[in-house]
């Protein structure tokens, strides 16, 4: 997903700074947690509504970007 920057936001006044779906609370961790734990998608979007299969396919992404061990810009975002 080349597009994953367009649905993760890094803001220092949001969930400690984590990396969040945009306009939620719902960390990228916490998806990457349930999809380790053996959640299917369909699962994760019945437990947060709010989420679409377009931002944990940008959760993956940003997490396999991250796992590359390099430098990702992602500017913080002041919502």
């Amino acid at each position: 997903m080349e597009n994953w920057r367009e649905r993760i936001s890094i803001n220092p006044n949001v969930c400690f700074g984590k990396p969040c779906i945009k306009g939620t609370r719902i960390w990228v961790s916490l998806i990457m947690d349930n999809l380790a734990a053996g959640c299917t998608e369909e699962e994760i979007l019945e437990a947060y509504p709010s989420l679409t299969r377009e931002d944990i396919r940008a959760a993956l992404a940003f997490a396999a970007e991250m796992a590359r061990e390099r430098y990702v810009p992602v500017p913080l975002s002041q919502d």
